[in-house]
């Protein structure tokens, strides 16, 4: 299975897409999304139909921020058991470091950390938002979401969004520039290396007001027992492996083996205790590759064929078919909106 996100992301979902005329189940039909993910936030969605239905929504109902208005609905709480290990932390840095730590609990695609700032402030920090485009394809709307919720949680902890001096976005304004000042409070750059909170270095000592050292233990504690790094799995870096591979040349359980420094067979003993196989991951890989092709791009079936690490464009049909119960142009349209 491809890169997941909780069910959490898409609070409020539903009702902005009421109040806007639309109608939520059509466009969780539309992108293969559990109607039951816009109640239960506990559970997984892959990442990329989220990512995708978000830009569905924003286009397809007229609304260029929706992103930031989903935002402007949430709160801490999507981060599940996240939420009161951050919240117990005494200081801002603490919290920021258990988000970082932990973040893969909510998705494993996105990250959160502290990083010098970008136009060379040395009294500034960069506090930046994350997504790894390995996992799935950059979302302008995920991104103002994330980032939204993030400036969000971050006014909650502080009490205020003083020492923010201003907000980077890695893509061109969706919305007029002044909808963005009025969210954030602060200048807004486009067109930035990573999305960004420039930020006051003073503020990551700064104590926050539910600091409590007992709870934030227990909360730690129990995000560790509950939920493994994926870093800390063989499978993970099988799955980037065969991710950059797949398409390039036929690839073998032996190649990968080498290329992570294990022995074949010992790799395949790994991969056995995380209940999971070589055979498993590469088709969950082509899956993934052939379906972000097909749902993100414009490019001829064939080449999304070979670029998915089918021989022809017949294999392709097929698995398609398996996997989704229609043709490639089906998928593609259906996403689309189109017929």
């Amino acid at each position: 299975m491809g890169a997941m996100i909780r069910g959490a992301s898409l609070r409020g979902f539903a009702r902005l897409v009421e109040e806007l005329g639309g109608v939520p189940g059509e466009f969780t039909a539309r992108f293969s999304i559990p109607p039951q993910a816009l109640a239960s936030e506990a559970g997984l969605v892959p990442i990329t139909s989220h990512d995708l239905m978000l830009d569905a929504a924003a286009r397809d109902l007229g609304c260029p921020d929706f992103g930031l208005r989903l935002a402007h609905g949430q709160d801490l709480g999507i981060l599940g058991l996240l939420a009161p290990a951050v919240q117990a932390s005494s200081t801002v840095r603490q919290a920021l470091e258990c988000a970082a730590r932990f973040m893969f609990v909510h998705s494993p695609a996105l990250s959160v950390g502290l990083e010098p700032d970008p136009r060379g402030r040395r009294e500034v920090v960069a506090l930046t938002y994350r997504k790894d485009l390995r996992e799935s394809p950059y979302s302008p709307q995920a991104t103002e979401l994330g980032l939204g919720l993030f400036h969000r949680v971050a006014v909650a902890l502080v009490g205020s969004a003083v020492g923010l001096r201003s907000v980077e976005l890695p893509h061109p304004p969706l919305s007029p520039v002044s909808r963005y000042t009025e969210f954030f409070g602060a200048d807004v750059k486009f067109g930035c290396p990573a999305a960004a909170l420039r930020v006051e270095r003073r503020l990551l000592e700064k104590e926050l007001r539910g600091t409590d050292a007992a709870v934030r233990r227990l909360a730690v504690d129990r995000l560790a027992a509950l939920h493994t790094d994926p870093e800390a799995l063989t499978a993970t870096h099988v799955r980037r492996a065969l991710t950059q591979a797949v398409g390039a040349a036929p690839v073998t359980v032996g190649q990968v083996a080498r290329l992570l420094a294990l022995h074949p067979r010992t790799l395949q003993r790994r991969l056995a205790a995380e209940s999971t196989g070589f055979a498993e991951i590469l088709e969950d890989v082509r899956r993934d590759l052939a379906l972000r092709y097909l749902t993100t791009t414009d490019l001829p079936l064939g080449q999304v064929a070979a670029m998915a690490g089918f021989a022809d464009q017949s294999g392709l049909s097929h698995a398609v078919r398996r996997w989704e119960g229609a043709s490639p142009s089906e998928v593609r349209r259906r996403v689309r909106g189109i017929g």
